[in-house]
């Protein structure tokens, strides 16, 4: 008897029912294995349970008949051969009161070998009518000898799948591996469990994986599939907590050093504010302060919304660092924002006697790798360093590191985050994010990290004011800016794309460039956009922040973090191209100052899909109530990006209404790691392959 694994790895030519071309179509999507087949995961099922009766009847819904092929011809039309097959079918056994159906394939000519006079087949599809005859295009079928080879079909007689195609691949050809595969593994096993065995009386009790696996695709009924999704996804999760424990115990066990500080420098920088902090920043600050003054190294994550008051909070954290002797370091996704964060340190740090040095990667010129600093550079190390990716290449600097402030860190991941703290022998580390993750996801996506939430805004921030227009509303547009920038505030207009493209028909940043600084003559208009040499946007942010630019043509590149508090206006061209989370992001660029901000959302005149998801925008500018409304229409994937590097995608979750599954995951996770913290046990076989991969990952970026 073949064990599990021996089945997952039978090649696909051992299966009946696919032929040499199936076979080739299915290799060049890297399908080559029952295994490879098994995890293709349909997107949705179609109701093929029951059969049509004995007459036809036009309807928006597909269904299924078991019909007689009679007669079929071939028509051809133009000179390039186009045309269609049609075949005309009746209900199988007579009854329908002379009614005739025509099956019609267009410019498939080759059909007339395969659909011939007198077969019988079940087909799927939708019935219409024209001019009082009935058609059904492109049906999907099945050439049977009887009815009884409906309950042998993979097309009809049950729950069929869905699939989503790629490249060559046809309906038929995948849904007939996913079948075959089945048929041949049996009721036997054929999956390694990675779950612990259920209760027998609990929600899984008599479910393994192998069972889900044939329910997901091929299931009895809707309570099957809803309980294999439920299974699968139980599975993942696990696997995912497994990863996140794991980690954050091993970093409890590395160790570091206290860093309570003296609250000399963060007392001189308080006073040294223009403003108070909130009772949510002094909240945070208490939390990060008191895992600092502990041994063990602090894992945090400081979530709040953008305009929250983060940075000075993560200032004041590496503060705290520096008073106990220790390096401090501030990491950026982009240049324009490692920039942003280094003018700042320098606004507020630099007055208190610090060293202060930027590190990213073009300030290193004829092989000089040396950092750039502010004044107070004497010669010793920094004592705040700030930069991009270019800190995980810097041996020299990072000698005495005490805190590591990670900037949106879902912009660089978890094997990113591991080698900075590598580099720094086990710091405290701060990860800040802008992105409203939704309170639902925190415990999935940062489980390793303890969370500070800054849930308000400085009341001294203005409001903003959001609307959706047509695009054609543009001319009224213009005007309404022309008396911002007559008023001496500053405007974004962003696109979300680089150059014109008719696949997406979105405007560009660069012809609308030409276009809006001819429109707002004499005010200079700014352009910026990934394409541009680093230099370059970092002039142009320049002029921008000291109003030489009292507009700034842009694409997405402004979404993280930049700051410029007396830009009020924000025109978004092609909103429907973006989803909502980024859309909040870049509304988050004004709004920074006193004064009432504007954010125009403009959609194509006919685009009431666009029109409606938008409304919550302009209902509030709460992040986190925005991030739920975008992961129930777009899924975690898409709201996410690339949340957690190294982390397996979630293919089953439905992260709104799994909440409970996360907390039994991790329960469940806690539990196998108590009894074997390193999975070393035989039966923890498949499940440390599994946990260990992102490691793996991990270690060649070292």
């Amino acid at each position: 008897m073949s064990g599990p694994s021996n089945l997952l790895s039978r090649p696909l030519s051992d299966l009946p029912g696919l032929t040499p071309h199936a076979l080739k179509q299915l290799a060049k999507e890297s399908l080559e294995t029952v295994g490879d087949i098994l995890w293709q995961m349909p997107f949705r099922h179609e109701d093929r349970r029951q059969m049509q009766g004995s007459v036809f009847h036009p309807s928006e819904t597909p269904a299924c008949h078991f019909v007689t092929v009679g007669k079929t011809r071939s028509k051809f039309f133009g000179a390039r051969g186009s045309g269609v097959f049609e075949a005309q079918v009746e209900p199988r056994g007579g009854g329908s009161l002379g009614q005739v159906l025509t099956l019609r394939w267009w410019n498939m000519p080759f059909m007339k070998r395969t659909i011939a006079e007198g077969l019988e087949l079940v087909i799927y599809g939708k019935v219409k009518e024209w001019r009082g005859q009935l058609f059904m295009d492109h049906p999907e079928y099945e050439i049977l000898e009887d009815e009884a080879e409906v309950s042998a079909s993979s097309y009809t007689g049950r729950i069929t799948p869905v699939y989503r195609l790629r490249g060559g691949l046809t309906m038929k050809n995948l849904r007939t591996a996913v079948w075959q595969s089945i048929l041949v593994a049996g009721e036997k096993p054929f999956a390694t469990d990675l779950l612990p065995p259920p209760s027998p009386k609990g929600e899984f009790a008599g479910w393994g994986r192998s069972k889900a696996l044939r329910a997901v695709h091929f299931p009895d009924d809707d309570e099957e599939l809803r309980q294999a999704r439920r299974y699968l996804a139980l599975e993942e999760f696990y696997t995912y907590q497994l990863r996140v424990v794991r980690r954050r115990r091993m970093a409890e066990a590395a160790g570091g050093r206290p860093h309570p500080g003296d609250g000399t420098l963060t007392a001189q920088l308080a006073a040294a504010l223009p403003f108070q902090l909130t009772p949510a920043q002094q909240r945070c600050l208490e939390e990060i302060w008191k895992d600092m003054a502990t041994p063990m190294p602090m894992n945090r994550l400081l979530h709040g919304d953008v305009g929250s008051g983060k940075t000075i909070v993560a200032f004041m954290a590496m503060l705290r660092a520096v008073e106990s002797g220790a390096q401090a370091a501030l990491m950026a996704p982009t240049q324009i924002l490692a920039e942003q964060h280094y003018q700042n340190a320098q606004r507020w740090l630099e007055p208190l006697g610090l060293r202060i040095a930027l590190r990213t990667g073009t300030r290193k010129t004829d092989g000089d790798e040396s950092p750039l600093w502010t004044g107070n550079n004497d010669g010793r190390p920094p004592e705040i360093l700030i930069g991009t990716h270019a800190l995980l290449h810097d041996r020299k600097l990072l000698t005495n590191m005490g805190i590591v402030v990670i900037d949106e860190q879902h912009k660089f991941g978890v094997a990113q985050r591991a080698r900075l703290i590598q580099k720094g022998n086990t710091p405290d580390v701060l990860v800040m994010t802008a992105t409203p993750i939704p309170r639902t996801l925190t415990l999935t996506l940062y489980g390793d990290l303890d969370i500070s939430t800054i849930d308000e805004r400085p009341k001294e921030r203005g409001e903003i004011i959001t609307k959706v227009r047509n695009i054609g509303k543009r001319d009224e547009a213009v005007a309404f800016l022309r008396e911002q920038l007559e008023a001496d505030r500053q405007a974004y207009l962003v696109y979300p794309l680089i150059e014109d493209s008719e696949k997406l028909d979105a405007a560009a940043a660069t012809k609308g460039f030409k276009e809006w600084a001819k429109a707002l003559e004499p005010f200079s208009v700014g352009l910026l956009h990934g394409k541009m040499p680093p230099e370059e946007k970092d002039a142009v942010m320049r002029d921008f922040r000291s109003n030489k630019h009292q507009a700034l043509v842009s694409t997405t590149v402004i979404e993280v973090g930049v700051d410029v508090p007396n830009a009020t206006v924000m025109y978004l061209h092609n909103a429907e191209r973006f989803g909502l989370a980024q859309l909040h992001q870049l509304r988050g660029r004004i709004g920074r100052g006193s004064h009432t901000s504007y954010c125009v959302l403009f959609i194509k005149d006919d685009d009431e899909e666009a029109r409606q998801r938008f409304a919550i925008m302009e209902q509030t500018q709460d992040g986190f109530r925005i991030a739920e409304e975008d992961l129930l229409r777009r899924g975690p994937g898409d709201v996410l990006g690339k949340a957690q590097s190294g982390a397996a995608p979630l293919r089953f979750a439905e992260l709104l209404a799994d909440t409970r599954l996360v907390r039994i995951a991790r329960t469940l996770a806690e539990r196998t790691l108590d009894e074997d913290p390193d999975l070393q046990a035989p039966r923890f076989e498949s499940i440390r392959k599994t946990v260990t991969e992102s490691e793996v990952e991990q270690a060649t970026l070292q």
